[in-house]
């Protein structure tokens, strides 16, 4: 999961501090100034959610404006979820 966050820039991981993702640790990459891609890590597995925020340092700290979990225990070897990260990623 390392190449993957690296290749797609996603933001170190940091803990939670919202409760809207159960204060798990998260990471983020940025769609637009408003949408982010975040990686929720839930002990050894990962989700992935497209999120709104007013600002960029809301994030793990506010509630988002929005919220959508787009895969549930993320495998980066499974094609179809590859498939979902990259669509999102290349709209930008």
């Amino acid at each position: 999961m390392e190449n993957v966050f690296k290749y797609f820039e996603f933001s170190d991981f940091f803990k939670d501090e919202s409760n809207q993702f159960s204060g798990n640790d998260i990471c983020f990459t940025e769609l637009n100034a408003t949408h982010f891609l975040i990686f929720e890590k839930d002990n050894i597995t990962y989700h992935l959610y497209v999120s709104r925020y007013l600002q960029r340092k809301d994030i793990g700290k506010k509630k988002p404006e929005i919220l959508e979990l787009v895969i549930e225990n993320y495998d980066k070897s499974i094609p179809e979820h590859r498939i979902a990260l990259r669509q999102y990623l290349d709209q930008t």
